[in-house]
């Protein structure tokens, strides 16, 4: 049978036909556009991957945006049994303004192993590097998480660096941050990116924090749990919440008051993210679109060897076993209908 660890070249394809699909549209203000194209390249390479594969959760249902369906069968049938938490594009408003920080984004496990929290309001995410392991809770103030972190990691918080979400619901956390003296990056879209920037050393972000959607953080707990990082979800309550969304979160089986860990989100030490940049962002550079082609950066993580590898891909669209389907006469990609 092979290993998830032989797969992880295929997986990265997947990420990398995301990623062009929707860069065709980069700036054109369409988001449902540039969802639709990332679907139908990636699931297009996944239909020649061999795998039985099942994507459990893709971001976008939620706002009735294309996406892959729940429980969607892929690959061939012939090879492991896996399954899939898919964001085709982590960013995908940043991608139809031709802003900063898109990706596409997966993470591959054996069935079972992951826990996706509903798609249903937000929830509080702190991410970082292993030395705070253990030492961080989410009934710590902004103030204190902020301050352990900097700590652990022997950096002054003058040259401390904090990434996240540039949202209404921050601006308390936003205000203490500048009270703080911390350095504060603020990205439109994709904090996928922004966890797992924050484990990777000498990347000059040191903590992820703020509230995001939950299949994201499913897919972020496996890149930082690659990169031997620590990660804290709860659910985040906000004051726009409507009156049942508590009441739906336990009817689909999530603890409100529990702060989940890497562990619970993505079990196993059999794991492996893949990403692909759509636009330039703090973790990948976007798409180039060549004369007959695509340049693409991607990283790849997996467990358990904790090998974590960067590539940069030249495609040639003609002739190619996937992308010469969306090619018309003139050997460009088709326009959407």
């Amino acid at each position: 049978m092979v290993s998830l660890r032989a797969l992880a070249p295929s997986l990265t394809r997947i990420t990398i036909a995301g990623a062009v699909g929707a860069a065709l549209h980069i700036g054109q203000g369409n988001c449902d556009l540039v969802d639709a194209k990332a679907v139908e390249f990636s699931r297009a390479v996944l239909a020649q991957t061999d795998i039985a594969g099942e994507v459990i959760c893709c971001e976008g249902p939620k706002d009735h945006a294309p996406a892959f369906t729940t429980r969607e069968k892929v690959g061939t049938g012939r090879g492991p049994k896996v399954e899939f938490v898919v964001d085709p594009v982590d960013g995908t408003t940043a991608a139809s303004k031709g802003r900063k920080d898109a990706i596409s984004a997966l993470a591959c496990a054996p069935a079972g192993c992951f826990q996706v929290l509903p798609d249903d309001g937000y929830y509080l995410k702190v991410a970082t590097d292993g030395n705070s392991m253990g030492k961080l809770s989410m009934d710590m103030p902004v103030e204190s998480i902020v301050r352990t972190v900097a700590r652990e990691k022997g950096v002054p918080l003058a040259n401390f660096t904090v990434i996240m979400l540039e949202r209404e619901r921050h601006v308390e956390m936003l205000r203490t941050l500048r009270k703080l003296g911390v350095r504060i990056i603020l990205i439109p879209d994709g904090d996928i990116a922004g966890a797992v920037v924050s484990c990777i050393p000498d990347s000059g972000v040191d903590l992820l924090l703020g509230a995001g959607a939950g299949p994201e953080a499913t897919i972020a707990a496996t890149a930082v749990k690659c990169l031997g990082g620590t990660m804290l979800v709860k659910v985040w309550r906000d004051k726009k919440d409507d009156a049942q969304r508590l009441e739906r979160l336990e009817l689909a089986g999530v603890d409100v008051e529990k702060t989940y860990c890497l562990e619970e989100l993505a079990k196993g030490d059999e794991l492996v993210f893949a990403a692909s940049g759509v636009t330039k962002g703090e973790l990948l550079d976007g798409v180039r679109l060549i004369s007959n082609g695509a340049v693409v950066q991607s990283i790849c993580m997996r467990l358990p060897s904790g090998t974590v590898e960067r590539a940069e891909t030249t495609l040639r669209f003609k002739g190619h076993p996937v992308y010469k389907q969306f090619l018309n006469g003139n050997n460009h990609i088709m326009e959407q209908e």
